[in-house]
């Protein structure tokens, strides 16, 4: 939700712009009038900021599906991850669930653990037989 306050801090820093432009326009000394280049300028970068700030909310709502179809694909998958508590640091078990943790991080429910996806190391497809032939 971040990239939407942002969106809306240079709209509003746009809208601020444009009002001490006009407030300086008004009591601009007609002898020396402000630089239209300049104006032009300002505005142009105005503009670039929004429209980069318009594709960094494209760019994370789709790298948010990204993320959510990866870990959806983990159901049902034997996966190791890293485990502070576990002696050699790394467990091992099966995705039964994906789900949105309290602060909006992907979590997995591997047997009666709660693995973030970040910390998975490996992935198995438990169907695979890996003997040799």
């Amino acid at each position: 939700m971040t990239t939407t306050t942002s969106i809306n801090s240079a709209s509003n820093i746009q809208t601020d712009y444009m009002k001490l432009l006009i407030t300086q326009l008004q009591n601009q000394d007609p002898l020396e009038p402000m630089d239209n280049n300049q104006m032009a300028s300002q505005l142009t970068l105005f503009s670039q900021l929004q429209q980069l700030e318009s594709l960094n909310t494209s760019f994370t709502a789709a790298l948010d599906s990204v993320q959510r179809s990866y870990a959806n694909s983990l159901l049902g998958k034997e996966v190791t991850y890293t485990d502070s508590e576990a002696s050699s640091g790394t467990s091992s078990g099966t995705v039964q669930q994906v789900y949105t943790g309290t602060d909006g991080q992907l979590m997995l429910a591997v047997g009666n653990q709660t693995v973030a996806v970040e910390d998975v190391l490996s992935v198995q497809n438990p169907s695979i037989s890996t003997s040799s032939y």
